[in-house]
């Protein structure tokens, strides 16, 4: 009688991420495409700014409308979250949950796989060191995606999420 467990073997990503960083103000994207044996390739990535005078129900409206177009755009396989972990007061974590809520509902209605990934995982994942700081994982994100331009913090943070889950995923 064989009772060995089965091994759940490790199948590389492939297909497109796009990885959320939400915020109210200026919420990160970032799409990354995975292919066997390929390094990984930044399609696209900017920061969803709102000027602060914007109301909020604008603000999360121009949040939906950025991912929508990531939606109807590209050929989106995952989308990867940062999770909240702390905020100061009951007031930025309305605001906060919010902005998150805008950003899941739009991928939600395409009905896209979405996954949520605390802020140590991502760095754990990408860094090696789930104490690192921003600036290391924006070098390391930007040396995995062999990428030339300095990204901004929230296209970075959100870039790392994406390669989070590739690098965590399993079939």
């Amino acid at each position: 009688m064989n009772l060995a467990l089965p091994t759940m073997q490790r199948v590389p990503f492939d297909g497109q991420i796009l990885g959320v960083d939400p915020s109210l103000r200026g919420t990160g994207l970032a799409l990354i495409e995975f292919k066997p044996s390929r390094q990984p390739v930044l399609l696209r990535c900017e920061t969803v700014k709102v000027h602060a005078k914007k109301p909020l129900a604008e603000a999360l409206a121009t949040i939906h409308h950025a991912l929508t177009a990531y939606t109807r755009d590209f050929d989106i396989t995952h989308v990867a979250f940062e999770q909240t972990i702390y905020v100061q007061n009951f007031q930025t974590a309305q605001i906060l949950g919010a902005a998150r809520g805008a950003a899941i509902a739009a991928v939600a209605v395409h009905k896209l796989p979405v996954f949520e990934y605390a802020p140590l995982r991502v760095k754990q994942a990408v860094v090696g060191a789930g104490r690192a700081s921003k600036e290391q994982m924006a070098r390391t994100v930007m040396a995995m995606l062999g990428h030339g331009r300095q990204l901004a913090s929230d296209e970075a943070d959100a870039a790392g999420v994406a390669l989070c889950h590739a690098f965590t995923w399993r079939a």
